[in-house]
């Protein structure tokens, strides 16, 4: 559940009711799915059918970077849907020639052949294909912490407990530990020590490692610097691609253009979505080096989709990143997420059911626990696909009913907000946390209503 989300059976309007009726919730129970109706966005805020105004504190499911004010973007896909609504992928469009150049200029290194898709489950699925394609080889190394689509490959690579139910998947994935500080048995460096000695005991058949530069859903896990560089050296030293899912992480969420770009590493291949075009159309892309890209010359890219390329998907996505450039959005989010992580060290100093805030430019993570001394976490990846909900999306809620919404995963608040956001929104949606972590601050081991007075 996130913080969005009343309690299943309250009093919902007509559309609400509708909806419920007739479209599946995601990850859900469905007899817990209530859904709220959105009525308008601007901005960095939305409005629900009772005129309720909300921060968007966590960009919707991280997605929404540019906003819900995007002229530039809105007036792109307008013009393209008029001009063109619809081409065959064997056709092309000015703006998807573009944005193909747009990309490998952006994107590190020499990155500079695309596959368009429509998200970034179906980027992730690209990226597996082409890696095993160019390598000739079948496994996929990824990790434990992650999550990278719900389609049979990506889920597949997942980590996340929502992978269970569509176990066994595809053959040929291998799970691997995190570079996880607050909550793992393994320093974040002996985790790679491990992932070393993976690759020595695959004997060389390992096609891909395929990881988020900082982990997204399942905790917003930052590596220490020296981690993805010698992730993706160990990688090529046992003949296997590194691939980036920058789904998330990418443009300007980090302070940067890309997560990879925190550690100054060029991917083999990377996929993206979300920020893309700010969600303002379903588009995803997987991008690859002019080496895999030159294999493809003489040996087949067996992979297609209907929609790859999508006129007005791709128009959106040129338009964005026009907006990025000209509205300097990604100093911007370095300079706003400087203030947003000094605002969360004093939020975690007053709360000792904080147990961690972790981030990189506007992508921070605060991990609650029942106990400051021992890390014990409010929510488990069990809870994840269970029902019922936790202190973690009670927070979560309190935060709501104040004006604010933050995602939350497994055991931790997710801010991402807007690039544009500013700092008067910042302090009003830290003010409601300050207010919603009292919930957490109360329910942690050995602290009673006696005690609160």
């Amino acid at each position: 559940m996130s913080g969005q989300e009343s309690v299943a059976g309250s009093d919902l309007n007509e559309i609400e009711q509708m909806d419920k009726k007739h479209v599946f919730g995601t990850w859900s129970f469905q007899s817990e799915v209530s859904p709220t109706q959105v009525t308008t966005a601007s901005g960095y805020t939305f409005s629900d059918a009772s005129g309720n105004e909300f921060i968007d504190f966590s960009g919707q499911l991280m997605c929404s970077n540019l906003g819900h004010s995007a002229e530039r973007i809105e007036d792109a896909v307008a013009t393209q849907v008029k001009e063109s609504a619809y081409v065959a992928p064997s056709y092309t469009t000015e703006a998807r020639a573009k944005l193909g150049k747009k990309l490998a200029e952006v994107t590190p290194g020499n990155l500079s052949k695309t596959f368009f898709s429509t998200s970034g489950t179906e980027a992730v699925e690209a990226a597996i294909k082409i890696a095993r394609f160019y390598t000739g080889k079948q496994k996929i190394i990824s990790r434990y912490r992650s999550y990278h689509g719900a389609t049979y490959g990506s889920i597949s690579v997942t980590g996340d407990p929502r992978r269970l139910a569509s176990e066994p998947g595809i053959p040929g994935t291998i799970k691997a530990p995190d570079p996880y500080a607050y909550g793992s048995s393994l320093d974040p460096m002996q985790s790679l020590d491990y992932i070393e000695e993976m690759l020595e005991l695959e004997g060389g058949t390992v096609a891909a490692i395929l990881v988020e530069p900082i982990v997204g859903s399942n905790g917003i896990l930052v590596p220490p610097d020296e981690y993805l560089p010698r992730l993706k050296r160990i990688a090529h030293e046992h003949g296997a691609l590194l691939i980036c899912d920058e789904v998330m992480s990418g443009f300007g969420r980090t302070g940067n253009w890309f997560g990879c770009d925190v550690f100054d590493v060029e991917p083999d291949i990377m996929t993206m979505a979300k920020g893309l075009t700010g969600a303002y159309q379903p588009l995803g892309a997987t991008i690859v080096n002019e080496t895999i890209a030159d294999h493809f010359e003489d040996n087949m890219l067996c992979h297609g989709h209907t929609y790859s390329g999508h006129p007005v998907a791709v128009a959106a996505g040129l338009a964005a990143i026009e907006t990025y450039q000209q509205e300097d959005l990604i100093n911007r989010a370095k300079e706003r997420g400087e203030y947003l992580e000094t605002q969360l060290a004093d939020l975690a100093a007053d709360h000792p059911s904080v147990g961690d805030t972790r981030g990189v430019g506007l992508f921070h993570g605060i991990e609650l626990t029942r106990s400051s001394e021992e890390r014990v976490p409010f929510g488990t990846r069990e809870d994840k696909i269970s029902k019922g909900g936790t202190i973690v999306d009670d927070v979560a809620k309190e935060a709501y009913e104040n004006g604010v919404y933050v995602a939350n995963m497994i055991n931790t608040l997710i801010i991402a907000p807007p690039l544009t956001i500013t700092e008067r929104e910042i302090d009003a949606a830290i003010a409601a946390l300050d207010t919603a972590l009292e919930t957490s601050d109360a329910a942690m081991d050995g602290v009673s209503e006696t005690t609160e007075e």
